[in-house]
């Protein structure tokens, strides 16, 4: 196969690797079914449906009722005795506060006997919301968070705060219900407290901590957001248990395993990338250069979320950036190729999961009289890609553990 079929293959069979449905089937073994309680599912986040149909697959008629709640275009259909809601994400709309409403409405008269079947993955914070403060304001400070390269630790640290089922404060209208959480993680570390903004999880920020991202990033907050952040949230829970399904992790080590059955030699570089796009793209393509008279097949593979910091008004998302910044420092290496992808399909407000660039990319936008750098500070990277050739489309994946980026070298046979 050509490097550009290999990249494609290592994408497929990594994102096939971290479905969600056999992990949930392994957390589940450890769900105990209550004798004569009923069993209520709440899913939420880019892989909830297929986190809930596995669940209903597995657990069948024990299942009494409950709420589906993920990202517009990201459900496959309904799930028997489940209600399915589609939602706002990144920044969350009114189906997003309809859909908890419904959540909440599902677990309120829940008796010590019964469980609610929790089901998080990333994605979760924008979908699933009970604001605290008026729409706009909660939309108002999240595009602010977008634009200014928080990271999602920051971001999740001030979304808690504003909101009724974050922080813990899910977990506690499910009392005295029993939650059982099963959570894939789309965050560096798997904190826990913050994965979809950790809403059946004791959180561990302080108020501290969020007017110390509201200082360094010169957040606009209105007096009525600094009583909320000025509120402690729960710090014990102690009707949760809680079970990690999967990361980033077993996402970098399907990439590898299958860049190994393609005769590369795979190195996995970190699961824990998580400086700016540009950079992460400029240091993918330097490691590149380093190797590029190598007499063997070689990949190099990293794991993690990068930011983008907005100062342009064009399309695009980190993974794109990535590919993009990375362009011009590998034109002319031949047998070169640098992708990125985020693993839920989406990247950014945008219908690609990422961009792939070789050699050649950067003389393709020359032709076409396009200026990389220029599309680089509007950050419109998928324009660019667009025209390079270099979209990477997967639809919605059913999974989200982060992002997958790596670089593939083969030796150049003259």
């Amino acid at each position: 196969m050509s490097i550009y079929e290999d990249a494609f293959s290592i994408i497929q069979s990594a994102l096939q690797a971290v479905q969600p449905d056999a992990a949930v089937q392994r957390a589940l073994k450890r769900f105990v079914v209550p004798e004569n309680g009923r069993v209520v599912v709440v899913a939420v986040g880019k892989a909830a449906w297929q986190m809930a149909e596995t669940a209903v697959k597995t657990l069948g008629a024990v299942i009494s009722d409950g709420i589906v709640i993920t990202k517009y275009g990201h459900s496959k259909g309904s799930i028997s005795k489940l209600r399915i809601y589609e939602a706002g994400h990144p920044v969350p709309d009114a189906n997003s506060f309809l859909a908890a409403d419904a959540a909440v409405e599902a677990v309120k008269a829940l008796e010590p006997q019964d469980r609610v079947l929790f089901l998080v993955s990333g994605g979760g914070s924008a979908l699933f919301e009970k604001p605290l403060i008026p729409a706009p304001e909660l939309r108002d400070l999240t595009n602010q968070l977008l634009a200014c390269g928080a990271d999602i630790i920051e971001i999740n640290t001030l979304r808690k705060r504003l909101s009724a089922v974050k922080g813990g404060r899910f977990a506690l209208l499910c009392a005295p219900a029993r939650v059982f959480s099963i959570v894939l993680s789309d965050i560096i570390g798997d904190p826990l407290d913050m994965i979809a903004s950790g809403p059946a999880y004791p959180d561990k920020s302080t108020c501290d901590q969020a007017f110390a991202v509201i200082k360094k990033y010169g957040l606009r907050v209105t007096e009525s957001q600094k009583v909320l952040y000025a509120r402690e949230t729960p710090k014990q829970l102690d009707n949760v248990d809680t079970e990690i399904a999967g990361g980033v992790r077993q996402l970098c080590d399907a990439a590898a395993k299958k860049c190994a059955s393609l005769g590369y030699e795979p190195h996995i570089l970190t699961a824990s990338l998580r400086c700016s796009a540009r950079d992460a793209g400029s240091f993918l393509a330097s490691i590149a250069q380093y190797h590029k008279d190598t007499n063997r097949p070689l990949a190099f593979i990293a794991g993690g979320e990068t930011v983008v910091e907005l100062k342009g008004n064009g399309l695009g998302g980190r993974n794109q950036e990535i590919a993009l910044s990375a362009a011009s420092d590998i034109a002319g290496l031949e047998n070169t190729v640098v992708f990125s992808v985020g693993s839920d399909g989406t990247d950014g407000p945008t219908d690609a999961a990422g961009g792939i660039v070789d050699s050649g990319a950067a003389g393709r936008l020359r032709e076409k009289n396009m200026d990389l750098y220029a599309y680089l500070n509007n950050n419109d990277a998928y324009h660019a890609l667009e025209a390079a050739g270099g979209l990477i489309k997967t639809g919605p994946t059913g999974t989200n553990v982060n992002d997958l980026s790596a670089v593939l070298i083969k030796p150049v046979i003259y």
